[in-house]
């Protein structure tokens, strides 16, 4: 038999990974390889969509407010100030917990941004994906809600366009009438809209005297869900020091339940007497905030005492996200 001629191809420009365009998976690659899309180029887009953030806020100001706001706060909103100042016809641009209809982002009348943060997204960067919706937006019609899509995945991430210097002020409302500016002129699918949320809407209180703590009312009990920035097993061994040395209460009928773990960071969670309002656990938050300072600087090994309240901490732990 006659041996087989090796095979060649024809040389052709092959482009850089950056000039690679977005195909069918089943489609041949543009890079020239003769392997299908899905094979190629397209397998590293699709890990850079799919491949989850953990902490999708880090670095951003307010990094804890912003977990609080995406999981926990129904109704809220912040004045978001843009690395390159607000563009020509923008007077401003305001991220909310939710909008209208669920919408992504409005574009409203009179060319201001609204930013809904408490959506679901289509990889597993949310930076990524509510940036792709703050740039549509910003070139949207006035008067147009921006629609839901797949980010590029090498397309900015809010910690490229927002100010890194800038403050992150939640203001938490008792409902989502900052919606709608004038309701006289509300289409019936909007009214109803503010209708179903404001029904659902949890009375939420942020405390004032520390960062990221946020009160609620539900029919049984009221409860503080406080995000916190500490490294989680850091955190879970000071909770533990204090929970095994019976200060980890905000004052008598309260109790430290648990912690849930939202976006990279830990969130503590207290159970609360159904009389004790924001304002009655502003103090005693406070100088929780103290004993636990004092609790993270430690670094000697855990009693067993402690290690039994660390574990019974660790199994009532809820992953949000």
């Amino acid at each position: 038999m006659a041996k087989k001629r090796p095979q060649t191809r024809a040389t052709r420009p092959q482009p850089t990974d950056g000039e690679i365009p977005v195909v069918g998976a089943r489609e041949p690659c543009p890079c020239g390889s003769g392997r299908r899309y899905k094979a190629c180029h397209g397998r590293a887009a699709a890990h850079a969509v799919t491949e989850l953030v953990h902490r999708p806020f880090e670095g951003l100001p307010g990094e804890c407010d912003w977990v609080a706001l995406r999981e926990l706060v129904p109704a809220a909103t912040v004045e978001l100030p843009l690395k390159d100042g607000l563009p020509e016809g923008v007077p401003s641009v305001t991220l909310a917990t939710v909008l209208p209809m669920a919408w992504p982002a409005l574009r409203r009348d009179d060319g201001s941004v609204l930013l809904g943060l408490q959506n679901d997204t289509a990889s597993g960067d949310i930076s990524r994906d509510l940036a792709d919706t703050l740039q549509r937006a910003l070139t949207a019609e006035p008067g147009t809600p921006v629609q839901a899509r797949r980010a590029p995945a090498d397309g900015p991430r809010l910690q490229d366009l927002l100010d890194a210097e800038g403050t992150f002020e939640p203001v938490v409302h008792s409902g989502f009438e900052f919606w709608i500016p004038d309701t006289e002129n509300a289409t019936p699918e909007v009214t109803a809209s503010l209708e179903r949320a404001n029904a659902a809407a949890i009375p939420t209180v942020k405390l004032a005297g520390v960062g990221a703590a946020y009160w609620c009312e539900t029919p049984e009990k009221n409860h503080l869900r406080w995000v916190m920035p500490h490294p989680e097993e850091q955190l879970l061994d000071a909770l533990a020091r204090l929970h095994a040395a019976g200060r980890s209460s905000l004052g008598e009928g309260t109790r430290l339940v648990g912690s849930f773990r939202a976006h990279g960071l830990t969130v503590p969670v207290w159970d609360l007497p159904s009389g004790v309002g924001a304002d009655d656990v502003e103090k005693p938050a406070a100088g929780f905030a103290e004993r636990l300072a004092a609790a993270l600087a430690s670094d000697a090994p855990l009693s067993p005492e402690e290690r039994r309240a660390r574990g019974g901490l660790t199994n009532r732990q809820v992953t949000l996200s």
